[in-house]
């Protein structure tokens, strides 16, 4: 009785790979493309807004978001995607995958056109405004994370299913890459129609007055993607593990899956009965039971996504030193206001193109292959490697910029081959069908608490102690080569709770999750 299983779920997992399954890929992935478009556009236009509403008159340099400012401007997304994985995350397991997803995609196309439309009439109104609507942007956005993953792991075979759910997340390189181009396509036009001399020859003038509408297009531009799958998105059928093992309507999964299978399914009500009233689909979050079978489990991977981000997200940190240093953004006073937003874009992007699309495409190819644990294990110990690289010899990289980039750039690769894919994977696998998005949004929220730590800890601890040196408005920090040691020991951590993931390669959600394990008791 042990590994009897529903028939409908049997389908799924033995199905050769189909239309379907794209289709998934597609109306998950646009959800992830626009995720990664609206979280990291903003880093491409925050010092348009610095020269566009914190100019000081007195000052010889453009304007910047005071620390305070930027921090809220770019880490309030974090907050409410945090907030939204461990929201919709629960969600997702009480009323349906398919019911909450929706609502997430709605969520984010309002809150997408609502940021470019931020009013005020001064620059804290603005600003305070714009902070409203990405917080609200990043809970939605944090709904897709458990969701998309959830719904195309329940949708998948055993053999591909890695490949499925890592070519979802593989989806966010291009929309980093995307956000990149557009910003590049409208700065370029607004520098065409509006070109004006550089901040060094007309302090005032460099910044036209319609400056202001290119940071609103770029942030405006995210809705489009999501709101072109809405309907797709609407037309998927709930998945059959939730319909069989949480709703325990056997009868609809197999209808469901009929159609989408192109095979006649039918179950014995009987038999079906029987399977989904096992006691091991009613288990609580907090109950020993959970505890004892995937309490390790939901530490390894909180854990691990947790210091993957300090290290993913601090990174971002040293891109506009290493941009300067060799020479892929002139020094701000030498541009105009629009220019510098096509310099920073266009840096971005090649960063994007040569490390971070490739390492997602790495781990789609391979992770069905090599498998989930030797992938992460792999990714972190050569992130840590990396991470020494740079960090010991730091002061010779500073005048041999072009390997400095290499390193940086294999960093980059090794996190996307490596952790930052499996981390998203993994949850949607290993826990029971009750509990699968919520665990997952845990695990995800985890990750997000470690982004904030990276992205804001960082930006305060890498300042150097030379004030000359320091970015202004900031206090005295340890320095980027003392930040890198502190980032290859998050690597290492990364590492050690690793060896807890289990590996879940060819295995049936059921058998991974153990929904059966008290009938061979009984």
């Amino acid at each position: 009785m042990a590994g009897e299983q529903l028939k409908v779920l049997d389908a799924l997992d033995v199905a050769r790979t189909q239309w379907y399954h794209f289709t998934a890929i597609v109306i998950a992935g646009m959800g992830f493309f626009t995720d990664a478009y609206d979280l990291f556009c903003i880093s491409l236009v925050t010092k348009l807004l610095g020269r566009i509403y914190y100019y000081d008159p007195n000052s010889t340099s453009p304007g910047t978001l005071p620390p305070n400012v930027s921090a809220a401007v770019n880490g309030v997304a974090f907050c409410g995607t945090l907030s939204g994985q461990l929201f919709f995350g629960w969600l997702g397991d009480k009323l349906g995958r398919k019911t909450v997803y929706g609502f997430t995609l709605v969520v984010m196309v309002v809150c997408s056109v609502a940021s470019g439309l931020s009013f005020g009439s001064s620059p804290k109104a603005v600003v305070a405004t714009l902070c409203f609507f990405r917080f609200w942007l990043g809970f939605g956005i944090g709904g897709d994370y458990p969701l998309s993953a959830t719904i195309m792991s329940e949708y998948a075979n055993k053999k591909t299913r890695g490949t499925f759910i890592a070519a979802v997340f593989a989806m966010q390189g291009f929309g980093i890459l995307a956000g990149g181009i557009v910003a590049i396509v409208v700065s370029a036009a607004f520098k065409n129609k509006y070109d004006v001399p550089p901040f060094s020859v007309d302090p005032i003038g460099s910044t036209v007055t319609q400056a202001d509408y290119v940071w609103r297009i770029i942030l405006m531009f995210g809705a489009v993607p999501a709101a072109l799958t809405y309907y797709w998105r609407m037309k998927m059928p709930e998945t059959a593990r939730y319909t069989a093992l949480v709703a325990k309507n056997t009868k609809q999964a197999a209808a469901d899956m009929s159609k989408v299978l192109n095979m006649e399914l039918e179950e014995d009500a009987e038999r079906a009965q029987r399977l989904v009233a096992d006691q091991a689909n009613n288990l609580g979050l907090f109950s020993k039971e959970f505890a004892r079978r995937h309490g390790l489990h939901l530490v390894a991977t909180t854990t691990t996504w947790f210091f993957l981000d300090i290290a993913f997200y601090s990174q971002n940190l040293f891109q506009k030193d290493i941009f300067t240093a060799i020479g892929w953004i002139p020094k701000a006073a030498t541009m105009n206001a629009i220019e510098e937003v096509f310099w920073i874009a266009r840096a971005q992007t090649l960063i994007a193109l040569c490390g971070t699309v490739p390492g997602y495409w790495f781990t789609v190819a391979f992770i069905d292959i090599i498998g989930r644990f030797k992938i992460q294990v792999m990714g972190f110990f050569m992130m840590t490697v990396f991470m020494l690289g740079l960090a010991i010899p730091y002061h010779h990289w500073t005048t041999h910029h072009i390997g400095f980039v290499v390193m940086y750039g294999f960093t980059f690769f090794f996190a996307n081959f490596g952790p930052n894919s499996t981390t998203f994977i993994v949850p949607a696998e290993i826990f029971p069908a009750r509990l699968r998005s919520t665990c997952h949004g845990i695990s995800a929220a985890a990750g997000k608490a470690g982004a904030i730590v990276g992205a804001f800890g960082f930006l305060y601890a890498a300042q150097s102690k030379d004030p000359a040196k320091r970015d202004k408005g900031y206090p005295a920090g340890i320095g980027v080569r003392n930040a890198l040691f502190v980032l290859v020991v998050t690597n290492f951590l990364g590492l050690m709770f690793s060896l807890l993931v289990p590996e879940s390669k060819g295995v049936s959600l059921e058998e991974m999750a153990q929904e059966h394990e008290r009938e061979e008791a009984a």
